[in-house]
């Protein structure tokens, strides 16, 4: 499990953060991409979630700093089929206008 708290406290020091992080493991063709679009509206949280070539699942997060490291923790568990081995977050700076969660491919 990625610590997460000090990942974001290193770059981003606003309340509103935004991340990329991406989910490595059986985590295609498990429902993961329904899974955070899900937990993200629960969180009120948006950005976009995609299945990448290599098998991966890649999200934008983009919300309130409390609510992005809970869905990082929800990334790590994952839905009930997918095995999480590992998720790689990335800071970027926040957008003005974030979409609401988005499946995008």
């Amino acid at each position: 499990m990625v610590p997460i708290a000090p990942i974001i406290d290193r770059v981003m020091t606003s309340d509103i953060v935004r991340v990329r992080a991406v989910a490595r493991g059986r985590v295609q063709m498990v429902g993961f991409r329904a899974f955070v679009q899900r937990h993200a509206a629960q969180l009120g949280l948006g950005g976009s979630v995609r299945n990448a070539p290599d098998g991966t699942v890649v999200c934008e997060l983009q919300g309130a700093r409390e609510a992005v490291e809970q869905m990082l923790a929800r990334l790590n568990d994952g839905p009930l089929h997918a095995r999480v081995d590992r998720v790689d977050v990335e800071p970027l700076e926040p957008v003005a206008d974030a979409p609401s969660m988005r499946v995008t491919a």
